[in-house]
């Protein structure tokens, strides 16, 4: 699920990329609240599956919270990012973020054995 919210991310990145029409704002927009809606729930998904029962809510809340806390100062700053730095090169730097975040993610998918991640679902 969170790999394919990053691969939505990267496809809004590219309509965004493509033109500087209305259509293509609106389009880019959708794909990057879907986009970041699956990589959110899948990384809080992970996050819980990391942690004991005792422990998830507090693991949840916290993360929640240094997320939407990031999310919340960086939007002060995004309006002065965008004017000195220019709508293409936003775009363009969202790729790299998504290749280092869906790199070791695909990796551990790989790396899974799905007998053994089984067996380890049945002992909890």
């Amino acid at each position: 699920v969170t790999a394919s919210g990053l691969v939505i991310i990267a496809l809004s990145a590219i309509f965004a990329l493509a033109g500087l029409d209305i259509f293509h704002f609106y389009v880019s927009l959708i794909l990057l609240g879907i986009g970041w809606n699956f990589g959110f729930i899948g990384a809080t998904a992970m996050v819980a599956a990391t942690h004991s029962p005792e422990e998830r809510g507090r693991a949840q809340g916290t993360n929640d919270f240094i997320i939407f806390g990031t999310v919340a100062a960086a939007s002060f700053f995004v309006g002065a990012l965008l004017q000195a730095s220019g709508w293409q090169l936003i775009n363009w730097l969202i790729f790299p973020a998504v290749a280092l975040i869906l790199a070791p993610l695909v990796w551990q998918m790989g790396g899974r054995n799905p007998r053994a991640h089984a067996g380890r679902q049945a002992d909890r």
